[in-house]
């Protein structure tokens, strides 16, 4: 029995790392600073909460997983917390007209324009 709560631990742990990497290549590829907190956000809280959850079942002691648990959930809170930090920073720094340039608003000044 033990080796089956073993391979389900390493496969929960391996899942983990799995997105952690997505999160990663999200923060990398994705163009704006709202997308790479979304993809880095919830990519990296999955993942360490599948690591985590992995680690317990490998460690099989439930002093162990509470404490991992409550590491997960703190990690929860601070990523949610910095987020929404760096959203309000990377708003306040729009500038003036931005929208208009990449075409967003292009459509009704035309109209008013003609």
């Amino acid at each position: 029995m033990s080796s089956v709560v073993e391979v389900f631990g390493l496969l929960l742990a391996g899942a983990g790392a799995v997105f952690f990497t997505a999160g990663t290549v999200g923060l990398i590829r994705f163009p704006d600073v709202r997308s790479r907190l979304h993809a880095l956000t919830k990519a990296d809280n999955l993942g360490l909460g599948l690591v985590l959850a992995g680690v317990a079942m490998l460690m099989g002691s439930l002093t162990a997983a509470g404490v991992l648990l409550l590491t997960w959930v703190l990690a929860l809170a601070a990523a949610s917390v910095s987020a929404r930090v760096l959203g309000a920073v990377e708003a306040d720094n729009i500038e003036p007209g931005r929208l208009e340039q990449d075409g967003a608003d292009a459509a009704p000044e035309e109209a008013a324009d003609g």
